[in-house]
């Protein structure tokens, strides 16, 4: 097999395409898309995100000190790329996109009401890491769209059609193939 070495670069894909919110006191919340977000512990439940620190929602984020990631779908993934590529300094995303604010059980800044799910995130740590900022922060609340629960109470989230961002695309999630696990049980 033929293999060629590049220069470093941050080639681990795919990743989730998430759109967080932030919002100041007194002022209109704000959507920034992130694809360096990440799970970092379990318990207490701890995420990561990475935010450059030119950008608007860098300081609304340090500042308060919460923020919420919402998941994204195939049906947000037109908001997602505007939200990524638009700055919140010159227009109101939410308005543009047509999205609505919903409102947060225990943060002060809202979530995005068309995701499936939101995490509601305090700040517990800042990291200054060079080109990016990392936010580390504890998941304090999970907000679920209800459409996706069946009957016994499970959650279906592979049902709301996920996107995740690879190597400057977006695309769909495929198709099942396992579950976590299924390489070590036992055969009946």
């Amino acid at each position: 097999m033929a293999r060629q070495n590049w220069r470093p670069g941050n080639m681990l894909y795919p990743l989730p395409a998430v759109m967080v919110t932030c919002q100041r006191e007194g002022e209109k919340p704000n959507i920034i898309t992130l694809a360096w977000a990440g799970t970092i512990c379990s318990d207490p439940v701890m995420v990561s995100i990475s935010v450059r620190p030119e950008r608007y929602s860098h300081d609304i984020i340090r500042e308060t000190g919460e923020f919420v990631i919402n998941l994204t779908t195939e049906d947000l993934t037109f908001a997602t790329d505007y939200c990524g590529v638009k700055s919140g300094r010159d227009i109101d995303k939410f308005k543009e996109m047509n999205l609505h604010p919903a409102e947060s059980s225990i943060v002060k800044c809202p979530g995005i009401d068309e995701s499936p799910l939101f995490l509601e995130c305090k700040v517990k740590e800042i990291k200054e890491l060079g080109s990016h900022t990392m936010f580390i922060a504890e998941v304090v609340s999970v907000s679920v769209d209800e459409k996706y629960m069946d009957e016994k109470g499970k959650y279906n989230l592979n049902d709301s059609r996920l996107m995740v961002y690879s190597h400057g695309e977006y695309r769909k999630l495929g198709e099942y193939i396992g579950k976590f696990g299924y390489s070590v049980r036992k055969k009946p």
